[in-house]
């Protein structure tokens, strides 16, 4: 779970710091020290409880098994994932709407631009 507590710190840091945040900011809309919230930032818990992991996917607008499975929790078939969008997600944050739909489109402009390649 080494590795997803690190991704999952980065990530919820990415979160916060997108809402404009401070960790103080957290800790009052979600009862959630913000030494737990940096240590979880940052890695240092190993097994995050999954009840604050609520409370922030609640507060950040995130999906709660995309945080759960970014903390190593098994998350049922149907809400699970393929690792490489947990993957983007983490390493992209929280996006808008808008945003989501620009980077469909993107990725839809270079998978034609491949296509063309390979005829």
């Amino acid at each position: 779970m080494n590795q997803e507590v690190s991704k999952l710190g980065s990530f919820l840091a990415s979160a916060r710091q997108h809402r404009k945040l401070t960790l103080r900011a957290v800790e009052t809309a979600t009862g959630i020290s913000n030494a737990y919230l940096s240590q979880l930032e940052t890695g240092k818990i190993r097994s995050p409880s999954p009840v604050m992991l609520r409370k922030l996917s609640d507060l950040y607008g995130i999906p709660y098994t995309i945080i759960l499975e970014l903390a190593g929790y098994p998350v049922p078939d149907s809400g699970k994932l393929d690792s490489s969008l947990t993957d983007i997600a983490a390493r992209l944050g929280p996006v808008t709407s808008e945003e989501a739909d620009e980077l469909a489109d993107y990725l839809n402009y270079l998978r034609s631009k491949q296509n063309k390649r390979k005829r």
